[in-house]
């Protein structure tokens, strides 16, 4: 016996020994794979963006990628893409821009930060060319303010106008004997309209019409302004199907030529100086990052705070990435306030809402904050619902004119599958409780005409909540509000026009704003939530469905919105949300 427990015991050892070193070894190879590269920009270089590339608000580094090679381990952040453009356009290695613009995977909001960092970085002198085979809309948009603007000569440029499209379930909903039990305060929100209807109502045509006309109008004023071609021709372009080849995009002045990607290459080289086999020195945005400090300020005692708040709102304390989690973001922003450093804060919200409750609590710490310093909003893509819930407080808030923000409203769904279960699946349910209400919210029975008044009663409460914040923060009368709220989506050009926002800008517009409510003339910005540790981000990576809904969203290609519709109905169960109405797709 005794030489059983010496072996065992000598095993286990042995195992822990391994394990440890194991776990050492793990980290060491995960630590290497995403540490930044030792990388120096050669002269001569070209800066290349492409349109293709989704910007979140933050870096992302991915340690799967990095450890597998499998994709890129980085990818910069929205704020990162303007600072590294600024940063070029007096980087003597950098002598111009190349935009490949081939698809586009960003927002509209996104998709401006980026072109007025362009715009801003073409006043330096250096050259900008954009090449694509076939350029969607929001890629030409991109691409117009180019010196150069070529297209593939069998290639084509959408040039259509904008569209969009809802998905509405209730006749599936009725097929499956599922019944939404609907609850929601505004009547502009349109939330739950796919559930209960089976086309737009009149309220959702005329506030589609309107926030969709200025972003459409936005996108021919820029376009024109670049192209030197008036917005009413542009217009007409689209009204008529001018354009449908390549050739009509060169007849028509929305592009300089009809090239091959050798032949955009070899002007490239001449514009360089370069001949023959001479290769042009294109530098990715990420190696460019890896070369080049863009930290604002250095060895500052005054700091500025700049809280990236992106995805949906939710209870809970999670850290999880495109999640704002009450929680977790109430923390940040209690470590900001009660940082003596810190002088500002800049809360930078790009979310469509989600919980009105993890909304409140989010509210409540930002109202804290703002008494002891400055607190300005920068609205991304979206800022609406929820996401304007955590922005009204602000002393100062910025949006993009082709910002949906507003969406001053709240609903509630609570389905009854009875039916489903019985009918469908041959399911019933019975129990027994404690008293009368005990059950209430079970989905396996329908709600009495008392429990439907007990959740209206919550809703109406919250929604007459929501927009006392708004009356309070905006600084505008109860019945401005409830005229201009009822759940009503608006454009960051109509939100400035109402009141709903001060300024229409970009982070650095809010930034600067910041400093000067502040009074500081010199800072260092501190950037939140910060990094997680390498090999803590890589364990949790795999509890992460990032990868998972990038496949998702691969196979399933156009569907895919009607997927995330059925999933953020299955997500809310039953609480009340300040949510965003649809998952919106405008092509």
């Amino acid at each position: 016996m005794r030489s059983f427990f010496k072996i065992f015991f000598a095993v286990l050892l042995a195992f822990i020994v391994i394990s440890v070193l194991g776990i050492v070894i793990l980290m060491g190879v995960i630590t290497k794979a995403v540490s930044p590269e030792v990388v120096t920009i050669s002269p001569n270089g070209v800066l290349v963006l492409e349109t293709s590339q989704p910007y979140t608000e933050q870096k992302i580094v991915d340690p799967v990628n990095a450890v597998l090679r499998q994709g890129p381990k980085e990818t910069p952040g929205l704020y990162d893409v303007v600072r590294l453009i600024r940063k070029a356009e007096t980087d003597d290695n950098i002598k111009g821009i190349y935009l490949k613009a081939d698809n586009n995977a960003n927002g509209f909001a996104t998709n401006e930060e980026v072109r007025n960092a362009l715009l801003h970085f073409k006043q330096s002198g250096k050259f900008i060319y954009a090449y694509g085979e076939v350029m969607d809309q929001k890629s030409y948009y991109m691409a117009s303010l180019a010196d150069k603007v070529y297209v593939h000569p069998k290639g084509g440029l959408e040039f259509s106008g904008f569209f969009t499209q809802l998905t509405f379930l209730k006749g599936t909903l009725e097929k499956l004997e599922i019944q939404p039990q609907i609850f929601y305060d505004g009547r502009f929100k349109s939330a739950t309209e796919p559930l209960r209807e089976t086309q737009m109502t009149v309220a959702n045509k005329i506030q589609t019409n309107a926030y969709l006309g200025d972003l459409y109008g936005n996108f021919l004023k820029n376009i024109g302004a670049s192209r030197k071609i008036d917005t009413a021709t542009l217009h007409r372009y689209a009204n008529e199907g001018l354009i449908q080849e390549a050739a009509d995009a060169l007849k028509y002045k929305l592009v300089d030529g009809l090239k091959y990607n050798d032949e955009v290459m070899d002007e490239i080289k001449s514009r360089l100086g370069k001949e023959g086999d001479e290769k042009v020195n294109f530098i990715s945005l990420s190696k460019y990052e890896s070369a080049t400090d863009i930290v604002t300020g250095k060895g500052e005692d005054s700091k500025i705070a700049l809280i990236y708040a992106e995805g949906s709102i939710v209870g809970g304390d999670s850290e999880k990435e495109s999640t704002i989690s009450s929680g977790h973001f109430v923390k940040l922003i209690r470590e900001a306030r009660q940082d003596k450093d810190v002088k500002a804060i800049v809360f930078r919200v790009n979310s469509p809402g989600g919980s009105a409750l993890a909304s409140e609590s989010i509210w409540r710490e930002l109202i804290l904050a703002k008494k002891s310093k400055p607190v300005v909003v920068s609205m991304g893509d979206y800022a609406a619902s929820g996401g304007y819930y955590i922005s009204c407080m602000a002393d100062s808030i910025f949006a993009e004119p082709n910002t949906l923000t507003g969406s001053i409203g709240v609903f509630a769904v609570l389905p009854n599958l009875q039916g489903f279960f019985k009918n469908k699946l041959g399911v019933t349910f019975d129990g027994v409780k404690t008293a009368q209400y005990a059950d209430l919210g079970n989905t396996s029975r329908p709600l009495t005409e008392i429990e439907k008044k007990f959740i209206q009663n919550s809703v109406d409460s919250i929604y007459g909540t929501f927009k006392g914040r708004v009356v309070d923060g905006r600084k505008l009368s109860g019945p401005i509000v409830d005229s201009i709220a009822q759940g009503r989506v608006w454009s960051g050009i109509q939100a400035k026009q109402l009141g709903l926002v001060d300024r229409i800008g970009g982070i650095d517009d809010a930034i600067k704003c910041a400093a000067k409510l502040a009074k500081v003339g010199t800072f260092r910005l501190r950037e939140y939530p910060e990094p997680q540790e390498p090999f803590a981000k890589f364990i949790k990576s795999f509890n992460d469905d990032t990868h998972m809904e990038a496949a998702i969203k691969s196979e399933l290609g156009d569907q895919y919105t009607l997927y995330k519709q059925i999933k953020h109905l299955k997500e809310m169960n039953g609480e009340i949300q300040a949510k965003l109405p649809y998952v919106m797709e405008i092509r």
